[in-house]
């Protein structure tokens, strides 16, 4: 669907025509002019500034409408060329992303929502780049020069709730020993990026729509409302629309909060992105040690490359930072954490008759095995353990909650090895 018609093209010829006008003026103002005073000056600098924020406007419009008329991406297209289509469209990101689908159709979504003022509801597990994506939002809209505040609403206090977001007047509370500007009048012609949504109480919820209705804030003990014009970019790793249903969360807020939704996926659904993200991490981690960029045995690659990352891109580049530190100039896995570090292989147990022999462990199932094999392991493992989690997990070495992510992936239920509870394979009844 084309958000604007063919004819919006034409039009910026003719804004631009009365722009190049404009600043002819104001060259001409300056080239005959004997002598300037401080405010005419500081007149004609007002003046160039709103002619330069006038031709970014127009930039930015140009390239929203040329955004929007382009047609979907065809199904057949070849692998990179929609990533290689964004990047042509002088669309910035910085960072790096790979060829999931999903993330690709987030990332169009984004480029013609940015020049736009209409709120984005960003949501997807932690650790997935919701913040990078609120920034993306802000670098290709048309304030990329104006604020972008972000604010975690899951880390402030109830109490100082409204202060942070509104502000305060001296003396409106025990403390307040002057007048404090909040974060949306920080924001104020830019972008405020809320950051945990979901976490927001609903006291919060009431005012935080009085402000997407009215455009206004007011302190915390004035009554004097401030206008605000701030585009707004919210984030979450909960189901807003469940919540709304439970009553934790205000539907209505939810509605406008969500005009445009971005859903970021997991990084075990974007595997082919871990390789550029080892360059960029290793890079980034370089450049603040101040060292070279590390190199990583191949066993160690082949570990993190299989690696399900249940912290997602957060975890994999603080992974990164620690093998940079930890490492000399290669990196293997005894510089992993003691809690994902591949246990080494021991003898295979004695198998069951009628059951094939499967791997020793989890790490060699995930270097040598398929996925299947990997299914195997944590179904025997949870049948000689009685099917408690801790105690496998106790005995593969590795953390519980990555093991969880595990057992989730293959859609094995530890309550179905527990005593009393037929096995998988049994019949039921």
């Amino acid at each position: 669907m084309k958000i604007l018609p063919p004819s919006a093209r034409g039009s910026s010829a003719i804004s631009y025509a009365g722009l190049l006008e404009k600043i002819e003026i104001l060259r001409s103002t300056l080239r005959w002019a004997t002598n300037l005073g401080r405010p005419e000056i500081e007149k004609l600098l007002r003046q160039a500034n709103a002619l330069r924020d006038e031709a970014m406007q127009l930039s930015h419009k140009e390239r929203f409408v040329k955004a929007a008329a382009t047609e979907a991406a065809p199904v057949d297209l070849a692998p990179g060329a929609r990533r290689r289509a964004l990047l042509d469209r002088s669309f910035v990101f910085e960072g790096a992303f790979g060829d999931n689908p999903q993330l690709l159709e987030a990332l169009e979504i984004a480029e013609k929502a940015a020049p736009t003022d209409l709120p984005v509801l960003i949501d997807g597990e932690s650790g997935t780049g919701k913040e990078l994506m609120a920034k993306v939002i802000h670098a290709n809209g048309s304030r990329p020069d104006k604020p972008y505040i972000s604010v975690n609403c899951g880390a402030i206090p109830d109490n100082l709730l409204e202060s942070e977001l509104f502000g305060h007047r001296k003396g409106a509370f025990t403390g307040a020993v002057s007048d404090r500007k909040g974060k949306f009048e920080s924001a104020h012609t830019g972008t405020i990026f809320l950051d945990e949504i979901g976490e927001l109480p609903l006291p919060g919820q009431v005012k935080l729509l009085r402000v997407l209705e009215s455009h206004e804030i007011q302190r915390v003990g004035s009554d004097q409302p401030i206008a605000v014009d701030t585009r707004i970019v919210a984030a979450t790793n909960r189901n807003l629309r469940r919540l709304s249903e439970q009553g934790i969360f205000r539907e209505d807020l939810f509605y406008r909060l969500s005009v445009i939704h971005l859903t970021l996926p997991p990084l075990r659904e974007r595997r082919d992105e871990i390789p550029l993200l080892f360059a960029f991490f290793g890079d980034e981690a370089a450049e603040s040690l101040k060292r070279r960029p590390i190199k990583m045995a191949p066993r160690l690659r082949d570990f993190l490359l299989r690696y399900a990352y249940p912290g997602n891109i957060r975890e994999l580049r603080n992974l990164i930072y620690r093998l940079s530190c930890l490492a000399g100039e290669t990196a293997d896995l005894e510089h992993l954490p003691p809690d994902i570090r591949p246990v080494s292989a021991a003898p295979a147990p004695v198998s069951e008759p009628g059951i094939v022999p499967i791997a020793s462990s989890l790490s060699d199932a995930k270097r040598v095995a398929s996925d299947e094999a990997e299914k195997q392991f944590l179904e025997r493992g949870l049948q000689e353990v009685g099917g408690t989690v801790a105690e496998l997990a106790r005995r593969c070495d590795m953390n519980r909650s990555h093991l969880q992510t595990l057992l989730k992936k293959h859609g094995i239920r530890s309550k179905d090895f527990r005593k009393g509870n037929a096995s998988p394979g049994d019949p039921q009844g």
